[in-house]
């Protein structure tokens, strides 16, 4: 499998809350907005489960190459395995049935690309599926991901390190926009928030998201900013 798109929904005619939405509390628009997005409510905003700088502990660190801290097992490869943990603990909830389309905020579809170029557009898990087998099969390449010390990185290594980004806040932002009221039945909240302050500090950190790919979930990176981003 080779790549991901994102398409609005044709029968979606809601528009997108300008980050001012957020604190007019009052506002008949911004309880409609509230109740579609409980993400944005806050007392669950302001939930996680550390309250680490965020700052420092996604900084590069002195000395250190860019793509050896973002190949290193503590970056990219732990988001890996905390974002796939998280939705494996959703799976039961996120089915074909439930989730017939990848669908994130204001019901934009996520599309994976095969490797012939041909967009798929399938449900939710066999997307998850998709995109964690990909990240895996990369992660585990020594021709991509080298260990050894003094190895080479590939030419395209940022290029395909911005491309696992996009996916795994993809996976987040389904499971924010499908699954967050069960999340908080389950007592997560505070786990997805924080792996989400942790993803998208470290991806804008490091420039490994474009504005357009976090823009359907950017009122909670405000509201989230509020809280933990300073």
């Amino acid at each position: 499998m080779g790549g991901c798109q994102s398409h609005p929904s044709a029968a979606d005619t809601q528009i997108v809350p300008q980050p001012s939405d957020v604190n007019k509390l009052g506002d008949n628009n911004n309880e409609l907005v509230l109740e579609e997005r409980p993400y944005l409510q806050q007392q669950y905003v302001s939930e996680r489960i550390t309250h680490t700088d965020i700052t420092a502990l996604t900084a590069l660190p002195p000395g250190l190459d860019q793509a050896e801290w973002l190949a290193s097992n503590s970056q990219s490869v732990a988001f890996f395995k905390h974002i796939n943990l998280f939705s494996s603990t959703l799976s039961e909830l996120c089915t074909p049935t439930t989730c017939p389309t990848a669908c994130g905020p204001n019901n934009i579809v996520y599309t994976w690309t095969d490797d012939q170029g041909k967009k798929l557009r399938c449900s939710a898990p066999l997307y998850f599926d998709y995109t964690m087998s990909y990240i895996q099969d990369l992660l585990t390449d020594e021709d991509v991901f080298p260990t050894r010390a003094g190895s080479v990185f590939p030419a395209g290594f940022v290029f395909l390190v911005k491309k696992v980004f996009l996916l795994l806040f993809r996976v987040l932002a389904h499971i924010y926009w499908s699954h967050y009221r069960e999340a908080l039945v389950l007592g997560l909240h505070p786990h997805l928030n924080t792996l989400f302050i942790h993803l998208t500090h470290f991806s804008l950190q490091h420039d490994l998201l474009e504005a357009e790919h976090t823009q359907p979930l950017q009122d909670l990176i405000i509201a989230l900013g509020q809280y933990s981003l300073t």
